[in-house]
């Protein structure tokens, strides 16, 4: 279940309904998949071949289209993460600056944990968004963020696109941004 930081106070909020609404306010959509429905042998798989991507798209495919009818969304892909994954660290360095895109930004997590931070409202400033396997999360278009791994570096997540190509970052330059 997706938790929420806020950077500038350190509060923390857990409750899904009351995650929902923060993030509601902060114009992010969120939702939460069931995580079980996914085949045993890939809740805990970060290297993937063709046919496991294939095969988790086939579980969410429901949940996937609904969500793509809704928003507009035309194409779908899965990501997978890890330590194995080539060249993680100089991935991560790119991932790991403020951004905003021309669309959304959509991930739902099949398995492993992920971290949006995002600029928030000036009464909020910037919060972090740890995501689990089930949750899902747009980031609207235009607003500051960027993604990154938890500790453990294991992530799969299904990605949505309204741009056949997918999404391009354009940097967004933030001194009150802070890393940590």
């Amino acid at each position: 279940m997706a938790e929420i930081r806020i950077r500038n106070t350190n509060e923390r909020i857990q409750n899904e309904q009351q995650v929902r609404e923060f993030l509601e306010n902060q114009e992010v959509l969120y939702e939460h998949w069931d995580p079980s429905k996914l085949p045993a042998h890939l809740q805990e798989q970060f290297i993937l071949s063709d046919e496991d991507k294939a095969e988790i798209l086939k579980t969410f495919d429901t949940e996937i289209r609904d969500l793509a009818g809704r928003r507009g969304y035309l194409t779908w892909d899965i990501i997978a993460l890890s330590e194995a994954t080539p060249n993680l660290p100089e991935l991560l360095k790119k991932f790991e600056q403020v951004h905003t895109h021309t669309e959304d930004e959509v991930r739902a997590i099949t398995a492993g944990r992920g971290i949006f931070i995002i600029k928030g409202t000036d009464d909020v400033g910037y919060f972090d968004v740890e995501l689990g396997a089930g949750d899902v999360i747009s980031v609207p278009e235009h607003k500051p963020h960027f993604f990154t791994l938890m500790d453990n570096k294991q992530i799969v997540a299904v990605r949505l696109f309204i741009e056949t190509e997918g999404w391009i970052a354009h940097p967004f330059a933030d001194p009150s941004f802070q890393k940590a």
